[in-house]
């Protein structure tokens, strides 16, 4: 394909939103450039980007090189201490390089004075894009279903998880569903300007997740609550310290209830239901076995 026909950059097009969205292009038949950090890892996508360009975060002449006559733009970066100047440095070469739109994967409760850091930065990079001038369209999810997946080999071994939640609700949501507004808004008209609170179609706690997990598995599944600093024990060494931290003032967020918000838009968006969590689990139950 000439390259000169593809307007739509996906940044993270290797993760669980950036393949959702190529997902969702793909099957819309709209062509993209996926930006990887190295070649070979567009074989890791699951539609075949129309074209790739290798670009890196921390480095602005990939990033103009990535972005050259694309009009509109997907942009998530990996979850680090990082990702706000990276974010910053993206969305910066994005004016520069005459970007009309960009769709910002942000996180449900983004303010600058978040005891959460992951809200904090995100609420950084959200002002920044309209001090630009930049078109936009926020998009805010919670915690993902496909989140649970990280427990999938302590569910498997013991019929068990934990995490330091509580009964808290928690209105989360599919990748699957954040991958089709995000084809939505970046193909068709009225979304600019907008932010969009992504959810699934109810609140839910960790103990009808297990319930949920129980009547796919077709066998007891239990969560219990659990202290913070087991749960930080539980993830130190599978992801970064910084990670890590962040995680536990996720959870902690989640704890005090601010984070049950139950919204309509992926309905009133992609015109089909949000997914539930029952359908979550049953599509990936062999990941849970």
């Amino acid at each position: 394909m000439d390259d000169q026909q593809i307007r739509i950059l996906i940044t993270g097009a290797t993760g669980s939103t950036g393949s959702a969205l190529a997902i969702a292009l793909a099957a819309r038949g709209v062509p993209f450039r996926a930006m990887v950090r190295k070649q070979g890892d567009e074989a890791r996508i699951p539609a075949a980007p129309a074209s790739v360009a290798t670009g890196n975060f921390d480095d602005e002449r990939s990033l103009a090189s990535a972005l050259e006559r694309i009009s509109h733009a997907y942009l998530v970066t990996p979850s680090s201490e990082d990702a706000e100047a990276q974010q910053l440095r993206f969305v910066e070469q994005a004016a520069a390089s005459g970007v009309e739109h960009i769709v910002l994967l942000s996180q449900l409760g983004a303010v600058e004075d978040s005891p959460v850091r992951f809200l904090r930065y995100h609420a950084v990079v959200e002002q920044r894009i309209r001090e630009l001038g930049i078109g936009y369209t926020f998009l805010r999810p919670n915690l993902f279903f496909q989140g649970l997946l990280a427990f999938a080999p302590m569910i498997a071994a013991d019929g068990h998880f934990f995490a330091p939640i509580g009964d808290a609700r928690v209105s989360a949501v599919d990748v699957r569903d954040i991958g089709e507004v995000a084809a939505v808004a970046l193909t068709e008209e009225g979304h600019v300007g907008q932010t969009y609170t992504l959810t699934g179609p109810a609140a839910v706690t960790h103990t009808e997740m297990a319930e949920a997990f129980a009547a796919a598995l077709g066998r007891p599944i239990s969560f219990s609550d659990a202290p913070a600093e087991l749960f930080a024990g539980m993830l130190t060494g599978i992801l970064p310290p910084w990670q890590v931290e962040g995680t536990i003032e996720d959870y902690a967020h989640y704890r005090r209830g601010e984070a049950a918000e139950v919204s309509d838009a992926v309905p009133a968006v992609t015109g089909h239901p949000a997914r539930d969590f029952q359908s979550f689990a049953r599509d990936h139950v062999a990941a849970f076995r």
